[in-house]
């Protein structure tokens, strides 16, 4: 089966609509893919580095952070925490900047 998107081709501006919004969207997860979101906690005693898929792509602890297990859980997490907020805001806003305007439900798109 092919792309149903191409069955819309004989519907004029709505097949092209379509297709030019499938072509973005891809472009905005590929985007998404590349970019990387760095969440820090205990004033950068952790860091850690997200990317727009919410993997986590690196961490660093100072030697600092170390020296209490509990609070370096605590840090870690705050940080991982912070890095993924930032990426999914990051998806809401390029999502919303790509749908402006079209009717398209609530959390249709994963948002």
């Amino acid at each position: 089966m092919g792309n149903p998107l191409d069955m819309l081709g004989g519907m004029g501006g709505l097949g092209n609509m379509l297709s030019g919004f499938q072509q973005r969207m891809q472009q905005v997860q590929e985007e998404a893919k590349a970019a990387e979101f760095e969440g820090q906690s205990g004033g950068g005693l952790v860091k850690a580095v997200c990317n727009g898929h919410m993997q986590i792509v690196s961490l660093s602890i100072t030697d600092e952070a170390h020296e209490d297990r509990e609070f370096l859980e605590d840090l870690i997490i705050a940080a991982v925490n912070d890095g993924m907020r930032q990426a999914q805001e990051n998806l809401q806003n390029s999502l919303s900047a790509l749908t402006a305007g079209l009717p398209i439900p609530p959390g249709l798109l994963g948002m």
